[in-house]
This record gives C-alpha cells, sequence and structure tokens, in this order.
C-alpha cells in the first residue's frame, strides 16, 4: 500500500499508557521484610528437569523459587487453594506492570475475582533490567512451551513440555483427571526466562538466562495457594524452547511460615468489588 502523505505525523502521536497504576493498592514490603526476617522453612520440593511439581503455601507464607544446579528456566501456574476457577491471570498482570515482573509488582488472579495472588518480595535479578535488545527477564508475555505448537509447526508428539509437565502435576497433586486438570492449567510467569520483543518484526524472542545457581525469586502468598512450576525442557532458552538435548537443571521450591503474630497488621485481599451487574437492572 501507498504510505499516505501525512505518516509520519500519524507515526508521531505520543503513547498513552492504558492502565495508569498510580492508584493500585500498594503492597506493605516493609511488613512483609520484618515477617520474613524470623520466618522458618516448613516445606520444600525440588522440581526434576523437563518435569513439573505442585507445592502448597498458605496466605501469609512465602515462597522461594532457586536456580540450583545451573541455568534453568522455569513456567509458573498458581490457583486459589480452595478454587481451581481462580486463577493467575499473566494478561492483566502485563498490562497492569508491565511485560516483566520484579519486587513490589504481583501476579493478580482472573475475573472475576481480580485481586493479588502473590507479590514479588525478593529477585535477586533485578539488577539486570532491560538490556540492549530490550530483553528482560521474569516475563507474562510468553504463555509455556506446548505440545500442540510442537505439533501445528513440527509434526511431533512431544510430552515433556511445559503445558502438559503442569497438567500432569495438577493431576497428581489434586486427583483430577489428566483432561480435567488441563483445563485449568493457563499462560505463565516464565521465571528467570529472558525475553523481549525484536524491534523489526514485533517477534516474540528469547537468549540465554542470566540465572545462576544461588539466584532466587521470592514470593509473599496473599491467599492461600496451589502453584505448579515446570523446570522447562528448553533449559536456560539460550538455543531451543523444547529439547531432548538441551542442558536442563531443577529448580528448588521453598516455603517458609513468619512467626505468630508476624502480620497481625496484615488481611488477605478480598475479591474484586465489581458488582456483576454488567449493565443489567
Amino acid at each position: 500500500m501507498t504510505e499516505p502523505a501525512d505518516a509520519a505525523a500519524r507515526r508521531a502521536v505520543k503513547p498513552v499508557i492504558c492502565y495508569p497504576n498510580e492508584t493500585l493498592p500498594v503492597p506493605d514490603l516493609a511488613l512483609y521484610a520484618q515477617a520474613r526476617a524470623k520466618a522458618a522453612k516448613v516445606d520444600e520440593v525440588l522440581v526434576p528437569p523437563r518435569d513439573a511439581a505442585c507445592f502448597r503455601v498458605k496466605a501469609g507464607q512465602f515462597f522461594r523459587i532457586s536456580s540450583v544446579e545451573g541455568p534453568q528456566v522455569g513456567d509458573l501456574n498458581l490457583w486459589n487453594a480452595a478454587d481451581l476457577s481462580e486463577r493467575f491471570y499473566s494478561g492483566k498482570s502485563r498490562a497492569l506492570h508491565g511485560t516483566h515482573l520484579t519486587v513490589g509488582e504481583r501476579m493478580w488472579s482472573g475475573f472475576p475475582y481480580l485481586r493479588p495472588m502473590a507479590t514479588i518480595v525478593a529477585d535477586t535479578l533485578e539488577w539486570y533490567g532491560i538490556d540492549a535488545y530490550g530483553g528482560s527477564v521474569h516475563d507474562v508475555i510468553g504463555t509455556r512451551c506446548d505440545p500442540y505448537t510442537g505439533h501445528l509447526l513440527n509434526g511431533t508428539q512431544y510430552h515433556h513440555c511445559c503445558h502438559s509437565n503442569l497438567t500432569r502435576a495438577l493431576a497428581d497433586a489434586t486427583g483430577l483427571s489428566l483432561h480435567q486438570a488441563e483445563a485449568h492449567v493457563h499462560d505463565v510467569l516464565n521465571v528467570f526466562m529472558c525475553t523481549g520483543f525484536t524491534r523489526d518484526t514485533g517477534q516474540y524472542f528469547m537468549k540465554a538466562s542470566p540465572v545462576r545457581p544461588g539466584d532466587h525469586l521470592e514470593f509473599f502468598a496473599e491467599i492461600d495457594l496451589i502453584g505448579a512450576l515446570s523446570a522447562c525442557p528448553g533449559g536456560d532458552c539460550s538455543a531451543e524452547h523444547s529439547s531432548d538435548t538441551a542442558a536442563c537443571h531443577p529448580l528448588l521450591v521453598e516455603v517458609f511460615a513468619p512467626e505468630a503474630g508476624a502480620l497481625d497488621e496484615w488481611q488477605s485481599p478480598p475479591v474484586n468489588g465489581y458488582d456483576r451487574s454488567h449493565g443489567r437492572d
């Protein structure tokens, strides 16, 4: 198509932030830090390479995801422990905070709940920022590697991608069938994954994660949670997204409980206050 005469003027229009977030409820990070200082570890789960595992965290507890042997990214799902229909909403978390999450930002649940599920309280990769390619870590833009896209693009039947890993883990943790569990698996927080969009084609890209053993991402659980974490078959995602040849490593999930009384000033957030009338009397 022929470029219009006012093309430059149209491109020069300044952007407007869709969801100004100055009025979002602000987490009390000082209170969380005070509670975390004397919290004791109550559980841990080691997620095997190219597989997934579930864990449970009570409201007011902390959970930490750590690299323990080598560079490895993980795909994280969260659900309300009492109601799997309330689950992490990556799209709205992205709209409220940005393409990548870090300290003070939150994992929000979907409609009609739309409340904080977990708040990031520590991130040893926060230093990375945004690199020269537009890449950053802990994204909420990728969906998760899955067997359906693999079959669509390559005709493969690959079962240890993150979608299948999360499905098996949730089925094992809840007693649901694979088909029932799969319906609850959702778009993820890509923990430790370094991603962005190319400037020329707008394509989603990945690059070698900067994560190293000892790095961690830590959360405060705002509600009772079931989590599922997949140690991605792409390893550090430096070359392939789903692979039997990429170097892969386990990920460690640890759960910490504060001392009694440490959170007396805190309350779990209620579900969203919209009346759900949708314009009908």
